[in-house]
């Protein structure tokens, strides 16, 4: 009954207007009490269901936000959602989550497909340096807002973390242990995130008399490619072999972590490890993990206000001020590189 009832069938069994179904629907508060109650009454009745999809092409636009990440199993991209949908939801909003999963072609697929719903802005955590193609947004007033991704002189506002700074403390804080043989482990080089931390701990490491850098790329950000960065550490000479690891991120850390005590080399006795990013599992790994922490909710629900400020510049005929907002990370020591 549900599938094949009509606003008019509705309409008809009430004995009222077409319009003043919609009111009811959309406007209650412009249709009297005793009227309201009788058209709900006949709703459920009769079983209706409004076609949320047509309702939103007419009016132009819907209440969702379109919200692409990179990893969605990542924990620090599940966290960033979390702040999003916080914010999003306080205003009576919906978010549509697309997981771009490290690929390009699903990145454009998510946006042409927020672009066909019409949603009322982007969140986009990018995979590249290289802004995906957001010229269909730009034509219906579409705003977007870049998440982990720091911009400027851009057409877009960005909420970011400075990992530059964030990679240069964890090097430092090896340094400052006394560690002059460090290796940096974690890609691909072609994230912004990725290749920013490593520039950091270049410059910690420079900055040491004696110290060497040591880059062991990976594939991706998981915990199989830190157990896999284990094996290559492993694998190499007890004099050649870094006495510690700054990982890219913590799922990494915590793979390195399991991998090397699978060997029976100990955390952080024969190798130190700090991760990145302080998710809620590196203080409950085997070895509480040292990690550099992001404002990982506030980094989210950041994106969203300014989605939300833009929004409201464009409907009230005000200019759009392109906002830049860089959080700054800290680090938290804990017993593997203590």
């Amino acid at each position: 009954m549900a599938a094949t009832t009509r606003i008019s069938d509705v309409a008809a069994a009430a004995h009222v207007s077409l319009g003043t179904v919609s009111n009811v629907l959309n406007r209650p508060n412009l249709v009297s009490a005793s009227t309201r109650e009788r058209v709900i009454a006949v709703i459920q009745e009769l079983g209706f269901v409004r076609n949320e999809s047509a309702r939103q092409l007419r009016a132009g636009s819907s209440r969702a936000i379109g919200l692409v990440v990179i990893d969605a199993a990542n924990p620090f991209f599940s966290d960033v959602a979390r702040g999003v949908e916080d914010a999003v939801d306080e205003v009576g909003g919906v978010v549509l989550l697309g997981n771009s999963a490290g690929e390009r072609v699903r990145e454009l697929r998510y946006l042409e497909l927020f672009e066909e719903q019409r949603v009322q802005g982007v969140l986009i955590a990018p995979l590249s340096d290289t802004d995906p193609p957001l010229d269909g947004l730009r034509r219906l007033g579409i705003p977007v807002v870049f998440l982990d991704r720091h911009v400027e002189n851009s057409e877009h506002s960005s909420v970011s973390v400075d990992d530059i700074t964030g990679g240069r403390i964890a090097a430092a804080h090896l340094m400052e242990r006394g560690h002059r043989r460090v290796a940096f482990v974690g890609g691909p080089s072609t994230l912004r995130q990725v290749s920013e931390r490593r520039e950091g701990a270049e410059a910690a490491v420079e900055a040491t008399e004696g110290a060497i850098l040591l880059a062991i790329s990976t594939r991706g950000l998981t915990f199989a490619a830190g157990r896999q960065a284990a094996e290559d550490l492993v694998m190499m000479s007890t004099d050649m072999r870094p006495t510690a690891v700054f990982a890219a991120n913590d799922l990494v850390a915590i793979g390195l972590l399991q991998g090397l005590s699978a060997h029976g080399l100990r955390v952080p006795d024969d190798i130190a490890i700090v991760g990145y990013d302080d998710i809620e599992f590196a203080a409950a790994a085997a070895v509480p993990l040292s990690s550099v922490r992001q404002p990982r909710d506030e980094l989210g629900r950041r994106g969203a206000e300014l989605l939300y400020e833009e929004l409201g510049a464009l409907k009230s005929g005000r200019p759009v001020e392109h906002q830049h907002i860089r959080f700054q990370p800290t680090l938290i020591v804990r017993l593997s590189s203590a």
